[in-house]
């Protein structure tokens, strides 16, 4: 906590002169400073990683302190300017970091007229929203079909059912097999079992690693973009947990999460 306190300091007193949304400055000359104060901080940010090489503890300390300034300073810069361009960049360089809730609020308030690139990112965000409130934990399951397959030929069936949504060119996609092959082994059953879904994937690409990454559960492939379209999904892997009646009980589950989440839905 120490050590993230300084750090988180540091970066603060270096770039708190960049933080002025002052209502004097024309939307240009926001939009460069605001642009300019991201672009300096990412300069910043690399360098002192790579000082910091070999130090864990202290990349992840220095990280959390990085993306706590980016958050603060856009989060202000969005607030003060939601009827411009200045509040669309900001909205794109929070995009990942704050609560969807949150970012649902500010993306329902803004009132910058929007063209282009930014028409097509509010666009986007607000229907993955949407799609993501509409299948929250505590939701029934939406049902899609690929190929003739279709989900609730797995979902809903009376069993717990872990949903992996992944893609073969995914390297946390593949880091989180490991954990998703001993939930398997260690739950499957009567009561559990395990499906993986592949998304923005080629066929043949998909068949090859699932094989090599010893995928023996169920499988969905070529779903492209329809799963992810209707269940909100951004970036993978995105691991859901579903009731056996298809409630949605656990939605983005990595790493211990996964196995804590099953063992806790199945009385374990």
């Amino acid at each position: 906590m120490k050590v993230r306190f300084v750090l988180m300091a540091a970066v603060a007193v270096a770039l708190v002169a960049a933080c002025d949304n002052s209502p004097k400055k024309s939307v240009e000359e926001k939009l460069a400073e605001l642009t300019e104060w991201n672009d300096t901080l990412m300069v910043q940010y690399r360098s002192r990683i790579a000082a910091l090489e070999g130090n864990e503890e202290a990349i992840e300390a220095y990280t959390d302190s990085v993306i706590d300034v980016v958050k603060d300073y856009n989060l202000t810069a969005l607030k003060e300017n939601l009827d411009n361009e200045v509040g669309v960049a900001a909205l794109k360089n929070l995009y990942g970091l704050v609560d969807d809730g949150e970012l649902a609020e500010y993306v329902d308030k803004l009132t910058a007229p929007l063209h282009g690139q930014d028409s097509a990112f509010v666009c986007g965000l607000r229907e993955s929203l949407a799609a993501q409130k509409k299948t929250a934990e505590g939701q029934m399951f939406t049902d899609f079909e690929v190929d003739g397959v279709k989900f609730s030929d797995f979902v809903g069936k009376g069993k717990y059912m872990l949903v992996d949504f992944w893609a073969s060119w995914c390297g946390p996609c593949k880091a989180e097999m490991p954990n998703l092959v001993n939930v398997y082994n260690t739950y499957h059953g009567d009561n559990f079992d395990m499906l993986s879904v592949a998304v923005w994937d080629k066929l043949e690409d998909t068949q090859r690693v699932a094989s090599e990454l010893g995928i023996v559960w169920n499988q969905i492939v070529n779903a492209q973009k329809i799963p992810t379209d209707i269940y909100g999904i951004e970036g993978i892997p995105h691991i859901i947990l579903f009731g056996p009646d298809g409630t949605i009980l656990k939605r983005n589950l990595r790493g211990e999460e996964i196995g804590k989440a099953v063992a806790e839905a199945l009385g374990k």
